[in-house]
């Protein structure tokens, strides 16, 4: 788009100017950041020193295709629920599905997610979901409140440009509040975010970000919110609580398979919520999307054959092929394939991915990869639950980065993250990665902001 071509070789030339060569107002910038806590495992979160700009065109396209793409993910998960057959695709573990049985009380599974895209042009191609713990539902928007600052941003929109902040934590609230009032809340809830320490088993979240970064937004709302580790839950009384703090609804950030492998089933937060004394957002249910191979039945259309013409166009055009990683025929653009053969044939066009993303295993470009570790790989994946997944080509942009006292530019890849509540966008963030060896590693994330002209 050349309106946004043109924008982004203006900023970058700005960059050039001598009175933002010197580095003392990146270095202010990023002191900023690190007492806003906008840090990852100690690591700043935008080490990149521009926005991820979108044109009203893309935004547009980007909220229509978000509700609904949130529509057919929640036709689909139903249809998974109602099928053992297609929800033993999903590869989740008993105690998963059980508390997936349980009714969680309000409308959507999810209340809230982030989506996993690629934004070329006025296209839009979903690759993944994340419905459990969705990042930057908040460093999002304290990142673009900082960037707006900026006296370089100052510069750039004077005159020409109009930036605008997409979404906010008053949305989330919202949500949250109406998935409460389903589950029969009559007054405001004691909401409790849930989520782990850095420790198995210790209540030190020194080094939780956003979580914290959530319960202050929430607070500052007039919400009732606090941080609380899972290990800190107590359930008694027919009450949840940790300490003196009854707790009304959690806001989970944890998932159960972490739940699991440190508890089990007896676990204050899961008696609570099989006894539907309290209301949990995201529902144990979110777990479905969680999973890569949602996208598997998604592109299936043995699975999807009864939902609405329209509905099925949508997922051809515009939501990743992927199929559960093993030994056995399947169809790929109408045609009948045996996969592992596709997979080592059509190398280039497709990735192996984790069927999880909180798994320790690694993803799998084959583009990045030669045929023989590509053959390696595949041999892991057929070991391991991971999907394949078509592949589409990447946005590639060039960011300014400061690191270590320097400035230079970095080419990264772009996948831009709607934020979805109740099955509306409602705010988006960038993440940034570079690609070598095979694997992608993460470079930064980065607040979308809207660009107009003035």
């Amino acid at each position: 788009m050349a309106q946004l071509g043109d924008a982004i070789a203006r900023y970058h030339k700005l960059l050039e100017r001598p009175s933002y060569r010197d580095t003392s107002w990146a270095e202010q910038f990023q002191e900023e950041m690190r007492q806003r806590h906008l840090v990852d495992s100690g690591r700043l979160l935008a080490p990149v020193l521009r926005p991820h700009f979108v044109t009203r065109r893309q935004l547009d396209t980007l909220s229509r295709l978000t509700s609904q793409m949130a529509e057919i993910l929640d036709r689909v998960e139903a249809i998974a629920f109602a099928s053992p057959v297609l929800l033993s695709r999903l590869q989740m573990l008993p105690a998963e599905k059980m508390l997936a049985a349980i009714p969680h009380g309000y409308a959507r599974a999810g209340v809230t997610a982030s989506l996993d895209a690629n934004l070329k042009n006025g296209s839009l191609f979903l690759q993944g979901v994340d419905a459990c713990k969705p990042a930057g539902l908040v460093y999002s928007n304290i990142l673009a409140d900082l960037f707006l600052e900026l006296p370089l941003l100052k510069e750039f929109k004077r005159g020409r440009y109009k930036l605008s902040k997409l979404g906010g934590p008053k949305a989330l609230l919202q949500a949250i509040q109406s998935a409460y009032r389903q589950f029969g809340g009559k007054t405001k809830p004691a909401i409790a975010i849930v989520e782990l320490g850095p420790e198995s088993g210790s209540n030190n979240l020194a080094s939780s970000t956003e979580g914290r970064l959530l319960a202050e937004s929430l607070s500052r709302l007039g919400a009732n919110a606090r941080l609380v580790p899972p290990d800190l839950l107590e359930y008694s009384g027919g009450k949840l609580h940790c300490g003196e703090f009854a707790i009304d609804l959690v806001f989970r950030r944890i998932l159960t398979r972490e739940i699991l492998t440190r508890w089990d089933l007896s676990h204050p937060l899961l008696r609570a919520y099989r006894d539907g004394v309290v209301c949990v957002v995201n529902s144990f249910r979110a777990e479905f999307a969680q999973r890569r191979a949602l996208f598997d039945l998604l592109t299936d259309e043995t699975v999807t054959a009864h939902l609405p013409t329209a509905d099925r166009k949508l997922i051809r055009n515009s939501i990743a092929w992927t199929r559960v990683v093993s030994a056995r025929k399947t169809k790929h653009a109408d045609k009948e394939i045996d996969l592992p053969e596709f997979i080592l044939s059509q190398r280039e066009r497709l990735a192996l991915l984790p069927n999880e993303d909180s798994s320790d295993q690694r993803a799998y470009i084959g583009a990045e990869m030669t045929p023989a570790a590509w053959d390696r790989a595949l041999r892991l994946a057929l070991r391991a639950p991971y999907v394949v997944q078509e592949r589409a080509l990447p946005v590639r942009e060039s960011f300014p980065l400061f690191q270590y006292g320097e400035f230079k530019m970095k080419k990264a890849e772009v996948t831009v993250h709607p934020h979805v509540l109740n099955g509306e966008m409602s705010g988006a963030s960038a993440v940034l990665e570079t690609c070598s060896a095979g694997s992608t590693a993460h470079l930064a994330v980065a607040p979308v902001l809207l660009l107009e002209e003035a």
